[in-house]
């Protein structure tokens, strides 16, 4: 079975930076895309930012220029910097990864149960 695991979340001041991990573990064969989301309270989830086996991104307007989303392959990771924070950034965020499993032909979505950053004053 595959497991997604996500640390490095917490508090933080605004302006400040935060590192979030996303491992993922298992019988895994290949990952696609990988993918950060956040869930801000009372409010739908959103795209964050998102990055391709070849290491293609793309980012959510509102943190283009402040977040960096990379990949480590030989340790089946993701990473998001986040700099310069804002409270509005305030939010649960997930990893997800498009994943094929050994001995599957088929690629499915597992996602991690989530890290909290909140940034405040």
């Amino acid at each position: 079975q595959v497991q997604l695991v996500e640390s490095g979340g917490g508090s933080v001041q605004p302006g400040g930076s935060l590192r979030l991990s996303c491992a993922a573990s298992g019988s895994i064969a290949r990952i696609n895309d990988m993918v950060w989301y956040r869930q801000a309270p009372g409010k739908q989830r959103d795209l964050v930012a998102r990055i391709t086996r070849g290491a293609i991104t793309n980012y959510e307007d509102s943190v283009k220029g402040r977040f960096s989303i990379s990949r480590d392959n030989a340790k089946n990771t993701v990473y998001l910097q986040m700099n310069s924070l804002k409270p509005e950034d305030t939010a649960v965020y997930y990893c997800y990864m498009a994943i094929r499993e050994t001995r599957s032909y088929y690629v499915n979505d597992y996602r991690g149960e989530g890290t909290l950053v909140t940034v405040s004053s």
